[in-house]
């Protein structure tokens, strides 16, 4: 038995490892896709604004393919911005314009990036949709749905939660330090108040905050808290152990603004920015809510398939957690601190 637990600790710290690894090739918090901005200025004329993620130094290999009756009106402006690419440039279509018509991604097929696409027209249409290498493709509708806005927030807030493997390693870190569920429902939703908050606040304006500054302090959020898991267990027990739900509240500002950077990557739709934003917030929640319960999930089972008798485990079993979270944070931390 004492066999299977060391196997089970290991597994446990590779997992945490291995996440870790995973956010340095793909950027510790967000998800990026790419984003399309098309913006008819004139009848049958578009400004059109194309940024792709750039990983490890190579743009992503998607081409942009409009419909054959576009015409490029100016040259393709180019801008590198480190971790993206933009292309600005100006089309001009046929009398129809572009509704109707299909926009396509060659490439797209071949990668596990979404598309973001706005659509602004003189009509006063303003419409938001996400394309998947499944179908790398758009065709504008004459009437667009607020549903469907709705629909593409939503998949960018679990995606981005998901994604974003430094939020997820500090609810864990507080779900190991908070005993008792009505504490713990206590402290998660005092975190999602707080970066429900921030998170609209930045996204509407009403508050700028530099992103890399965020970032580290994000990090050193999650050593803070791992570091209060080793107190508690040394009989030293913390404000996060005697108030979770305040920790929570004021990290929760922060990593608030963490959400609202990855949004303002893609925008708001101008017509339907109330929408863009619950349903962001509400993708968000669902995807904290899922990896709570898969934790819990794990959890369970570890406690079905290891008993439950201390002198089976051995001394530093405990450290693991506590320890593997506040390194790869640590580790974070700095990295983001040097990019400064």
């Amino acid at each position: 038995m004492k066999a299977s637990f060391l196997m089970l600790s290991r597994l446990i710290l590779s997992f945490v490892f291995a996440l870790s690894f995973l956010t340095l090739r793909v950027a510790a918090h967000e998800s990026r896709p790419a984003y399309l901005e098309i913006q008819e200025t004139a009848p049958g004329q578009y400004r059109v604004l194309w940024r792709t993620p750039v990983f490890s130094g190579a743009r992503l290999p998607i081409a942009l393919k409009f419909p054959e009756d576009a015409g490029e009106l100016s040259e393709p402006l180019v801008q590198d911005l480190g971790e993206s690419r933009i292309e600005r440039r100006t089309i001009a279509t046929g009398s129809q314009g572009l509704v109707g018509k299909r926009i396509e991604f060659v490439g797209l097929q071949a990668t596990i990036t979404d598309v973001l696409v706005r659509v602004k027209t003189l009509s006063g249409q303003d419409v938001t949709t996400l394309v998947r290498p499944s179908q790398p493709w758009f065709e504008l509708k004459a009437v667009p749905s607020k549903l469907r806005v709705a629909g593409t927030y939503l998949t960018l807030g679990v995606e981005h939660i998901l994604g974003g493997i430094d939020h997820l390693l500090f609810v864990l870190a507080l779900m190991i330090l908070v005993k008792g569920t009505k504490r713990l429902v206590a402290t998660v939703t005092a975190f999602t108040v707080a970066h429900s908050l921030t998170l609209a606040a930045a996204t509407l304006g009403f508050v700028h905050v530099p992103s890399q500054p965020v970032e580290a302090a994000i990090a050193l959020s999650i050593v803070f808290v791992a570091a209060e898991i080793v107190h508690s267990h040394q009989g030293r027990p913390g404000l996060t152990e005697r108030a979770p739900w305040l920790v929570a509240f004021a990290f929760g500002l922060l990593h608030g603004f963490g959400f609202a950077g990855a949004l303002s990557e893609v925008g708001l739709p101008q017509t339907a920015i109330p929408v863009a934003l619950l349903f962001f917030n509400l993708g968000v929640e669902a995807g904290q809510l899922f990896f709570i319960a898969a934790i819990l999930g794990i959890m369970a089972l570890a406690r079905r398939l290891v008993p439950q008798t201390d002198t089976l485990k051995p001394a530093w079993a405990w450290r693991i957690a506590p320890y593997g979270i506040g390194s790869v944070a640590a580790f974070w931390m700095i990295q983001r601190i040097a990019a400064f």
